[in-house]
């Protein structure tokens, strides 16, 4: 049996357009997932491989990935391995039984949850909905720092000298001296910085500087 007999009743359907990415090799599984999933309005994409995943050109919606941890040709941790670093959505393990330590070395690499048959709905759909609200965090988190980037590539040579004196907090006359340029120079850059920036405030600059690796 894969699924227990407890019910979600309590967890009511979310809006679709996020994907959940299946590897196993059973279609029994693949196809009971599935239907569970798909009753709280989750997209679904099955395969019955690692290497099938693989092969699949991943959408650019938020997602997490369900992972049998026992598969044919590369299994389920050596292809978290495989994954490790790159783009891949948090990782949920599926197992027919309890291997502690699989299950530690699984969660030890930055699973979000090692589930055992027979699957109780509420801790799938608890996991699912956790792992594609990390996945969603983390993209916006990258689409920012990519913004902030662009940003402080359009700022002028000498305003990229500039701006790491502003965030530690020396007085623009102070980095104005640093530089060997007029403190009215300096304000001057320092205001094109917040332009270019779009910085709303001098502590918002602080903030983008932190994210930009920039000490202050």
């Amino acid at each position: 049996m894969l699924f227990s007999s407890r019910t979600a009743a309590q967890l009511h359907p979310r809006p679709c357009g996020d994907i959940v990415y299946l590897i196993d090799d059973e279609p029994i599984v693949r196809e009971a997932v599935t239907d569970v999933l798909q009753t709280y309005r989750m997209e679904v994409l099955s395969f019955e491989s690692a290497d099938g995943y693989l092969a699949h050109q991943r959408s650019d919606s938020a997602a997490c990935l369900i992972l049998d941890l026992k598969l044919p040709g590369l299994n389920g941790l050596d292809l978290q391995d495989r994954l490790r670093g790159s783009s891949t959505p948090p990782i949920i393990f599926i197992s027919g039984r309890a291997d502690i330590p699989s299950a530690a070395r699984a969660m030890k690499a930055g699973a979000i949850d090692f589930l055992t048959k027979p699957i109780e709905t509420p801790a799938l759909v608890q996991a699912v909905t956790e792992g594609i609200a990390r996945d969603r965090a983390m993209r916006e988190q990258c689409a920012e720092l990519h913004s902030l980037r662009e940003r402080h590539r359009r700022l002028s040579p000498r305003e990229r000298e500039v701006l790491p004196l502003v965030v530690t907090g020396l007085l623009n006359k102070q980095a104005a001296a640093v530089l060997g340029i007029t403190e009215v120079t300096l304000q001057i850059h320092r205001s094109q910085i917040m332009r270019k920036m779009a910085a709303r405030s001098f502590a918002d600059l602080v903030r983008m500087a932190s994210k930009l690796g920039i000490p202050s």
